[in-house]
């Protein structure tokens, strides 16, 4: 990822994102800290292109932001996962692999990463927020995708939950691909 003076203004008087400049190398695992309103959430959106800078550059994976090609090969989770509650891990996960065209031999090997695998089978409804999180990461890696970015993964975590996230996380970068 690289980024040269990355804007975004929302109307003449919010500034979301200022001049941000970054670059994120494979296997590092890069976070944003600040406050909310801070443009954390903003500048993952641009990077994906779900949101159109106001000034500035961005390459994701030698791409512009937003291509079909690109984003074949980036995985994200931005903000809270939403899954189907009625249905177990596993069902969820395949509903999303067959929307994108993934293969469903994908689906063990991404719920085996983000440790779920014994209760793959369980309905969403009964996951823990931990598990609920670790279900996003495991959609966000169905695609075994170069560049994984995920938004606040530890946001409502207890201490405990945080720091199994944090692990989870380094063991996914290193040495495989980036985490934003």
């Amino acid at each position: 990822i690289e980024t040269n003076e990355l804007t975004k203004h929302y109307g003449e008087r919010i500034v979301a994102v200022d001049w941000l400049t970054l670059r994120v190398r494979r296997g590092e695992v890069y976070g944003f800290l600040g406050p909310n309103g801070a443009g954390k959430t903003t500048t993952l959106r641009m990077l994906l292109g779900l949101v159109r800078p106001s000034s500035g550059d961005a390459e994701v994976l030698g791409k512009r932001p937003g291509t079909a090609d690109g984003l074949a090969r980036v995985g994200a989770m931005i903000e809270t996962p939403a899954f189907y509650p009625f249905l177990s891990g596993r069902d969820n996960l395949r509903v999303l692999a067959g929307h994108a065209g993934v293969s469903e031999e994908r689906i063990a090997p991404a719920l085996d990463e983000v440790e779920l695998t014994g209760r793959a089978g369980d309905k969403f409804a009964t996951y823990s927020l931990g598990m609920k999180q670790r279900l996003g990461v495991a959609a966000a890696l169905l695609k075994d995708p170069e560049l994984l970015i995920l938004d606040e993964p530890t946001n409502g975590l207890d201490p405990a939950g945080m720091a199994e996230m944090r692990s989870l996380i380094r063991a996914i970068g290193h040495g495989r691909r980036p985490v934003l």
